[in-house]
């Protein structure tokens, strides 16, 4: 019996030639990465049992991320210790501000995690990684130390999932859309402790943004991991980054999938997920009307230089509704650089849109753009929890950066054609 991706990965770590769903297993890790609020608890854990030495330092990543630059006293210690135990450790892969970036934007740009890898990190979106074709899943802080400690873990091999998308995307459509419409579908446990692998000739065409934003989501679907298949367009963008070999795995033939779902792209328009959960989901022009006080374009969903052109189409020669701020989030410094470069930040600036350096700080309601009580958000994060992004009486509503964008202009839940004055 053949095997999908997913498992091909995971016998490989393990030294095995055959694994199959349910399996229990010890497999090497790649690739570990921990930031500011997974990291200092796995010190803590080491540091209760003496451990004095990591496995090996240049397989661990640490990323000060979610509260940077800080934001109080507290987590400018936290910083403080993720420093000191780096250097301790001769851990060279530290990122903070200046170099940083959103963790799960950052590790692909810098060529850190490649195709065929195993990759686990204190946080549970890691699973991003998969869009370059490797298995890569979030860890909870006690996992993280004893990974850091020995470079294994145990792992359960999950069932696989197979989500096919066919036909021609229609204008506006990216890859946030087509994974809150499978979100949608399958509802928020619909993969719960699965493999979602995604395929179809819309993928063969997609660009690795769009695959990282959709592998970034698949947790909200409950999933283990989501993972593509590495191909011609993976091989140049890990190209020119990686500095070590990698190895590249395809699903059989006859590899036995849990689920097998087909989606039409021609019949999938701008979503939009209202609150309370990713899985209730809309087309957006059901939800035109709908009055807001804050956009917010970034994040490790949305962050990347392709959102930040997206936006600038809608923004381009408009300004930001009196009653909205908008707030631009470029997901790593590389991602700013090059925004600057093709003058995308002079346009979110004359649009009136404030533009920070990298930071997950709205996204986890920790600074840079907190709710008040009864506010409602347009957001391309990846979360609309109660209380996500401030007071719990406040409300989220997911989308792609164009559709953001178009509703910051608004000042209202907007399809991008509704402002758009530029033939795009």
């Amino acid at each position: 019996m053949g095997m999908t991706i997913t498992e091909k990965i995971l016998a490989c770590h393990a030294g095995l030639d055959n694994v199959s769903p349910g399996d229990l297993i010890e497999a090497e890790i790649d690739v570990i990465m921990g930031h500011d609020l997974s990291a200092p608890l796995a010190i803590k854990e080491m540091e209760r049992i003496g451990v004095t030495r990591v496995f090996d330092p240049e397989k661990i990543v640490i990323v000060p991320d979610h509260f940077t630059p800080s934001k109080d006293i507290k987590t400018a210690e936290t910083c403080r210790e993720l420093r000191t135990f780096c250097r301790d450790h001769g851990i060279s892969k530290y990122f903070e501000v200046g170099r940083m970036g959103i963790s799960h934007a950052l590790l692909p740009e810098q060529g850190l995690v490649l195709p065929g890898d195993l990759v686990v990190g204190g946080d549970s979106h890691t699973c991003t990684y998969g869009a370059l074709g490797c298995f890569s899943t979030g860890i909870g802080s006690t996992d993280l130390a004893a990974a850091m400690i020995t470079g294994k873990l145990w792992f359960k091999v999950p069932e696989s999932m197979k989500f096919v998308f066919q036909g021609n995307l229609n204008k506006w459509v990216c890859g946030k859309d087509l994974i809150l419409h499978v979100i949608s579908d399958i509802g928020v446990d619909g993969a719960l402790y699965s493999a979602m692998e995604f395929c179809g000739s819309v993928i063969d065409g997609m660009a690795i943004s769009d695959r990282l934003t959709m592998a970034n989501m698949a947790v909200e679907a409950g999933a283990k991991n989501g993972i593509f298949q590495a191909d011609d367009r993976t091989e140049e963008y890990t190209g020119p980054r990686a500095k070590r070999p990698c190895k590249i795995f395809k699903s059989d033939p006859d590899a036995v999938y849990a689920d097998v779902r087909t989606y039409d792209v021609g019949k999938i328009g701008p979503q939009v997920a209202m609150p309370h959960l990713p899985s209730n989901t809309r087309p957006v022009d059901q939800l035109t009307g709908i009055a807001i006080d804050q956009v917010v374009i970034g994040s490790c969903t949305n962050g990347r230089i392709e959102d930040l052109r997206n936006a600038a189409k809608v923004l381009r020669g408009n300004r930001v509704s009196p009653n909205v701020r908008l707030i631009i989030i470029p997901a790593t410094q590389q991602i700013y650089r090059q925004a600057i470069v093709e003058g995308l930040i002079e346009v979110f600036i004359d649009a009136d849109a404030a533009v920070s350096t990298p930071t997950c700080g709205p996204c986890v309601g920790a600074h840079m753009g907190l709710l008040a009580k009864g506010e409602r958000a347009v957001s391309t994060t990846n979360r609309n929890f109660i209380g996500r992004m401030g007071d719990p009486e406040s409300e989220i509503y997911l989308s792609n950066p164009a559709v953001a964008a178009a509703s910051a202009v608004a000042g209202r839940i907007a399809h991008p054609d509704e402002v758009v004055k530029y033939d795009n």
